[in-house]
């Protein structure tokens, strides 16, 4: 399970910087649009926690390493060439980057294979690994 600092700062980064389609978040969203045009969903699917420092009750560090995935959920059956573009985008606006306590490194390319076909829609996903430190 993510800190709750994680999925703030990598949601409030999508709605500051994303205006291709509709991003959901952690259940934020029940059904995916009827109609089948696009989206985004947001997942913590590793999350890990150690111990940095101690010796300082309330002022020891802990960190989290993980990674969230960003899935562009495209039109199913209008090729790849948008969802591709815009999976592009996401890891552009995660890649190495610092904000809001969150530190976050090389996300990974989006697999095609026979997996990507999902229902209404052809996901394309890409993860992005982080590091986030707390104190406690």
């Amino acid at each position: 399970m993510p800190l709750k600092l994680v999925v703030d700062a990598v949601e409030a980064r999508l709605a500051a910087n994303w205006t291709r389609c509709p991003v959901f978040g952690v259940n934020s969203k029940g059904d995916t649009p009827a109609d089948g045009s696009p989206f985004v969903q947001v997942s913590y699917p590793v999350a890990n926690g150690e111990q940095l420092t101690i010796g300082a009750p309330g002022a020891n560090v802990y960190r989290e390493t993980g990674a969230f995935r960003l899935v562009v959920n495209a039109r199913r059956g209008k090729g790849v060439a948008t969802g591709l573009a815009w999976a592009d985008e996401l890891a552009a606006l995660f890649r190495g980057r610092n904000f809001d306590g969150v530190q976050t490194f090389a996300p990974s390319s989006p697999a095609i294979d026979d997996r990507n076909d999902q229902g209404n829609f052809y996901a394309l996903s890409v993860s992005v690994p982080y590091t986030a430190d707390i104190l406690g």
